[in-house]
């Protein structure tokens, strides 16, 4: 599914496209995603503004004068900026068409994604007002997530999983990162000492950031704005490498289900 990078990636891709723009239209051929689109999103958008595009956590938020967007990519939704009369698929469910004919095009084949509205701070939605700092921002550090793990007997994969504790680290980069750190992830996230949170919180950065810069990571069907794929994938260390072996010391890398996501680590590596 689409991670915090995937999100970000899509989040810089259109907004080039659609910020200063003014929706002309907006068409709804289905609104049974993962909570039904509002009734009078059309009315409601239609003759705004798009004053910004931003990303929290791993939800769009297109702001305009009067409220915000929000846009969830689900297991397999995608955002696409079109400039031409592009005949709708099957799956793309949602269009929105500006003054200048530019088109943004929500797609997603599992239906799993949102879009909602709301008029209210963005901050305040029921849905982004519970999550932790963001793990690219000043907020987030070692320190932190140091001191939300004691007296944690969960996973620390599990640990840096949760939203609650910082968002975004989804299971490929939590994987990725915690091989960076050289920590394993079925160790209790409160037996964990602080030097090591504070090099785990540098290694979720990195990992999120290369992922970022490379576009995302091409898993199933991910593409980006454009409808082009990612390529961080070509750069994965541990994850979808189960069984071959390590890059750094060659012995054969494992595989187990934990909090039934798939896990991959080194155990001469990781400790």
């Amino acid at each position: 599914m689409p991670e915090l990078p995937e999100v970000e990636t899509t989040c810089r891709g259109i907004a080039p496209h659609i910020q200063g723009q003014t929706i002309r239209q907006v068409i709804i051929r289905n609104p049974r995603l993962r909570w039904p689109v509002p009734e009078t999103l059309s009315q409601d958008l239609t003759g705004l503004t798009i004053q910004s595009v931003t990303r929290r956590a791993k939800y769009l938020l297109i702001s305009t004068e009067t409220g915000t967007l929000l846009v969830h990519l689900g297991m397999s939704g995608s955002l696409r900026v079109l400039t031409d009369a592009q005949a709708a698929g099957k799956h793309d469910h949602i269009d929105f068409i500006f003054a200048n004919n530019t088109l943004l095009r929500f797609n997603d084949p599992r239906r799993f994604g949102a879009v909602l509205w709301t008029t209210a701070p963005s901050a305040e939605h029921p849905l982004l007002n519970g999550l932790g700092p963001e793990p690219l921002g000043p907020d987030f550090n070692g320190l932190q997530l140091y001191q939300l793990s004691r007296n944690r007997k969960v996973p620390v994969k599990s640990f840096i999983m949760d939203s609650h504790n910082v968002v975004g680290v989804g299971n490929i980069y939590a994987n990725e990162a915690l091989f960076m750190a050289g920590i394993l992830p079925t160790r209790h996230a409160g037996k964990i000492a602080l030097a090591r949170y504070g090099r785990l919180a540098e290694c979720i950065r990195t990992v999120l950031a290369d992922a970022i810069g490379q576009g995302g990571t091409t898993l199933r069907n991910f593409v980006n704005e454009a409808g082009k794929p990612g390529y961080f994938k070509q750069q994965l260390k541990v994850y979808g490498r189960a069984g071959l072996p390590c890059v750094t010391c060659q012995k054969p890398l494992v595989e187990q289900r934990l909090a039934n996501r798939t896990t991959v680590f080194c155990q001469a590596c990781q400790r």
